[in-house]
């Protein structure tokens, strides 16, 4: 086996209690990143509307909100 694919994975992006050996940019797609940019949107317009989502981005505004509001608490600690 060479000795390149023995060499533990290091740690390239770390916020919280998330962590990834890959760049995380290479997860975002085009539709996710429209589904952040929406989220932000509706978040500070009030947080309306959520019924009249599709199913998929109404869960991608939950876990979005989700991740937000438990950033924000550690910030508080």
């Amino acid at each position: 086996m060479p000795a390149a694919l023995e060499t533990p994975e290091k740690v390239v992006w770390a916020r919280g209690p998330i962590s990834v050996t890959s760049c995380p940019t290479s997860y975002i797609t085009p539709r996710s990143l429209t589904w952040i940019d929406e989220f932000h949107a509706w978040r500070r317009f009030g947080r309306t509307g959520l019924d009249r989502l599709g199913a998929k981005q109404a869960e991608a505004f939950l876990i979005l909100e989700e991740q937000t509001l438990a950033e924000e608490s550690r910030g508080r600690d």
